[in-house]
Formats: C-alpha cells, structure tokens, sequence
C-alpha cells in the first residue's frame, strides 16, 4: 500500500528517519524508501540483529515490501534512497530489482558495494545498472553512524 509523499518531506528525511529508528534499536543505522511517483512505496531500516538475520539489511527490506505492494519483482519505475552506499549484496538486489535510480547518503569506503569494494554495477555481468547519485545528506547520515559506533567503543 502506498501513500502520497508530503511536500515537505524529501525521500532522504525519511530514510533517515528510519536510521533513526534503527539507531534507538541498536540496529546499525540504515534506512531506506523506495519511491514511484512521488509516493513512497516501502520504508525500513536495518534489522539484522533483531531478526537475526544477515540479510535484513534495510534496502533488502524495502525492495521486498516494494515489491509486494507493487505485485511484481521488478520495480523498474522506483527510485531507491538509502543513508549509506549499499553493500555489494544490497547493491545486487537494487539490479535484481531493476531499480531506476539509486540515491545513497554516507559513502562507504570499507563495505560500500557501489562506488567501493565490489563496485557491482561497474561489473560486465552486472545485468541492470540504475542511475547513481551518491551523497546526498552526506553529512546527516555519517554522523548519525559516527555516534553509532563511537558509543559501542
């Protein structure tokens, strides 16, 4: 189910409202919306620990309810806007999706799959390459991951 996207609130807010979330949970704080026409389609943050699961990472999360809610695997008009560079299996689900548009936060040079590391759409048997936009409310979500891990050393 979806609902109209309030003017005021860019895609990118509510991505990291939802790494909020995670945060206050204890969860690594990730969050993702996956958006068509302007209304948001799916919302999540990272539930890995609290599913125990290594695969509930919240851009997974978002394209599964994405897709449920649109009926088909293939989310070929939706947009992707999640807090951190996704990881190389993240960013596989995003070409699996067929996702249009990938828009990320925070870079990550040490587990990003995007612009680091695997680099998956660079791949030749990368089959769907969305259009990256990486950066965007940079500053929010590294220091929402910053405080994150500083108060866990």
């Amino acid at each position: 189910m979806s609902y109209p996207l309030h003017p005021e609130a860019h895609p990118m807010n509510l991505a990291l409202a939802e790494a909020r979330l995670a945060f206050v949970a204890g969860e690594v704080p990730v969050g993702a919306v996956v958006m068509r026409n302007g209304e948001v389609l799916a919302r999540a943050h990272n539930r890995v620990e609290r599913d125990l699961d290594p695969t509930a990472h919240a851009e997974v999360l978002a394209i599964r309810a994405a897709a449920r809610a649109l009926q088909t695997p293939r989310l070929v008009d939706c947009d992707l806007y999640v807090t951190l560079e996704p990881c190389a299996m993240c960013a596989q689900a995003v070409s699996l999706a067929r996702i249009r548009r990938l828009y990320f936060g925070a870079y990550d040079p040490k587990g990003g799959g995007v612009e680091h590391g695997a680099m998956v759409f660079a791949r030749e048997t990368c089959h769907h390459r969305p259009e990256i936009i990486g950066g965007l409310a940079e500053h929010e979500a590294s220091d929402l991951l910053r405080r994150f891990f500083a108060d866990r050393r």
